[in-house]
């Protein structure tokens, strides 16, 4: 009589159950959420036997959130798609977890508010260093090339732009998340060594109940940026312009080239913004990062790790003016690696010779399929079981 209708203080009344926990995981980028997707995804399996569904067999949830925010999908048919995935597992479960950390890059999540009819939704938002953060995206445009007006400047002309990174004004953006979501249900944490205990994906999984590990697929490190030296090389090529197929040929050739140069470089530093422009930057951020702090940590600082010293190496991010060291350091190797590629693999000998009508068939050939991008994944079909 009651099933469904009426609820209060976050419990259905239909007397089966509490309100299940959606957690929205939307960043940011350079946060380890790669490494987050993945290890959910390895362990997507074995995670509803502790109370928790990472659904539709697949890392990010990408195409899922562009599908509501694009009016393609409704809230409450995705919701009712979540909720009959939860009710088919064997366990129960408790909570869902969907991740997608180009979430953060839209100015206005209150569709997702309207989860809240259907969940007790709670949003998890990852916070490193706003110096450190720019540096780390600034590599991270020029390794996947998918806006050509980030993709190709220098590092000056990234950082004029980074009014446009609006979800780096942390305590603004988090305010918006807690007028949405209340601020109970807003769960920030900060991406440094010392706030991580265990590393960031035992973060993340401690924020969505999950505290024993034991049993579970170690999280692996993906998506790690290219050094300074073979970005500033990659920086000045189109691989924007060239088809998926051969983009990934490229994109693996630069792997190997950054490999051989990593061994042979001398200065190991990561830093690329000088000491004037960093203090700067975090000045401007400072007041909001203070009350965010204040807020959801109880302190004034929100970040520990100390600034880089005034004299702090930078890493070089500029090519040999010689022409003849650029092809010996970079052309060469690159080069050498497209080849190691494109080598045939040697015919193996068949078990037993062909015979009848299949002798005169061609041997099927697996085709070859490009690695996937950023922005490129998309969710299971709504059929699919998981």
């Amino acid at each position: 009589m009651f099933g469904g209708i009426f609820g209060f203080g976050g419990f259905r009344m239909d007397f089966e159950r509490p309100m299940r926990t959606l957690y929205l995981h939307i960043g940011t980028h350079r946060t380890a959420t790669s490494s987050i997707q993945a290890f959910m995804l390895a362990n997507c399996d074995l995670l509803p036997a502790r109370g928790i569904l990472y659904p539709y067999k697949t890392a990010r949830h990408l195409g899922l959130f562009n599908g509501l925010f694009s009016g393609r999908r409704e809230v409450g048919e995705v919701a009712q798609d979540l909720s009959s995935r939860a009710d088919k597992r064997q366990h129960p479960v408790h909570s869902i977890v969907l991740s997608d950390e180009d979430v953060c890059m839209r100015r206005d999540l209150s569709r997702l508010a309207e989860f809240r009819s259907h969940f007790n939704v709670k949003v998890i938002f990852a916070l490193r260093r706003q110096d450190l953060w720019l540096e780390s995206w600034f590599l991270q445009n020029i390794k996947w090339q998918w806006n050509k007006d980030l993709s190709h400047c220098t590092l000056a002309e990234f950082l004029a732009q980074r009014e446009s990174f609006h979800w780096a004004d942390y305590n603004r953006y988090v305010t918006h998340l807690e007028d949405l979501f209340g601020i109970e249900n807003v769960l920030p944490y900060v991406f440094e060594k010392a706030q991580m205990p265990g590393g960031p994906v035992a973060a993340f999984a401690r924020l969505i109940g999950l505290e024993d590990l034991t049993g579970l697929a170690p999280a692996p490190h993906v998506n790690s940026s290219h050094s300074p030296m073979v970005s500033e090389f990659m920086r000045c090529m189109p691989l924007d312009d060239a088809p998926p197929h051969y983009r990934a040929l490229l994109e693996k050739a630069c792997w190997m080239l950054d490999r051989t140069l990593v061994k042979s470089a001398a200065d190991s530093s990561s830093l690329l913004i000088d000491p004037e422009t960093r203090a700067a930057i975090m000045a401007e951020y400072a007041a909001g990062n203070s009350a965010l702090a204040q807020r959801h940590f109880g302190r004034e600082a929100l970040f520990l790790d100390p600034m880089p010293a005034p004299d702090a190496a930078l890493a070089p991010m500029v090519l040999p003016a010689d022409s003849y060291a650029l092809m010996r350091d970079y052309v060469e190797p690159m080069i050498r690696g497209l080849i190691a590629q494109n080598m045939e693999p040697p015919v193996k000998p068949l078990a037993k010779p062909l015979n009848g009508p299949d002798a005169t068939k061609p041997l099927a050939v697996k085709p070859f399929a490009p690695q996937q991008k950023p922005g490129k994944r998309r969710n299971a079909p709504a059929g699919d079981p998981s």
